[in-house]
């Protein structure tokens, strides 16, 4: 039973990964920029900033169409498993984590507040950031494989987790860095805290701001679904 009556209001917390709670996407730049390259074209800024949050299907699908290549399903599969070895290398060393977020991760756990990991990624790379992430502090993980193609902004990510912990998505708070991600969890019924890293959040119903996870506690968190 959970002693902090301040959490009593949080029936959950929503964790994004890449980009929220490790600082992976810089990562993923690495291997966009050279997947375009190996199918013989090049990806601009822009254009891979639209790919923050998205699944491996479709981030494959749009380099093919970028680098004018037919995405057929054969040629999607084939550049997703290229971005998926060139992904699972890179993640097999340590990731930086984001400001703040390791503490935050810490104190909900530790104030006894169920948390879930809910991510785009696929369930193989999220097992190797789960490595320098840690999988206790996740009661439940939810991944972009898992969600059968209703991937972010659909809400099903978020549903799902809340499903998986028993909760009222209502009563949850995500934690979000982009604009699928923090629409999909609005769409599910979730209060939002977005904190922003490469790509701006427009701001809506149910979405709160900060620009880090320095200082954030489950009593915060309980706070902030308290006031929208």
């Amino acid at each position: 039973m959970r002693e902090n009556h301040l959490t009593d209001g949080l029936a959950a917390v929503l964790w994004d990964m890449d980009g929220t709670l490790v600082d992976s996407e810089k990562l993923w730049d690495v291997a966009l920029y050279e997947c375009a390259e190996w199918l013989g074209g090049s990806l601009t800024t822009e254009q891979r900033l639209t790919l923050v949050g998205s699944n491996m299907d479709n981030t494959a699908t749009y380099l093919l169409t970028v680098t004018g290549l037919e995405p057929t399903a054969a040629a999607v599969a084939d550049t997703g498993a290229w971005i998926r070895d060139r992904t699972a290398n890179l993640f097999a060393d340590e990731l930086p984590w984001r400001p703040g977020a390791r503490e935050a991760l810490a104190a909900v756990r530790q104030a006894g507040v169920p948390s879930a990991l809910v991510t785009s990624t696929e369930r193989s790379l999220t097992e190797l950031g789960l490595n320098t992430i840690g999988r206790d502090f996740f009661d439940v993980t939810v991944c972009g494989d898992e969600v059968d193609g209703r991937n972010k902004p659909h809400p099903e990510p978020y549903l799902r987790a809340a499903r998986l912990l028993g909760a009222d998505p209502a009563r949850c708070v995500a934690v979000e860095d982009s604009p699928l991600g923090t629409a999909s969890a609005a769409a599910a019924g979730c209060v939002v805290l977005v904190v922003p890293n490469d790509v701006a959040v427009e701001p809506g119903p149910r979405r709160v701001f900060r620009t880090s996870l320095t200082g954030v506690d489950a009593e915060t968190l309980a706070a902030i679904h308290a006031g929208v």
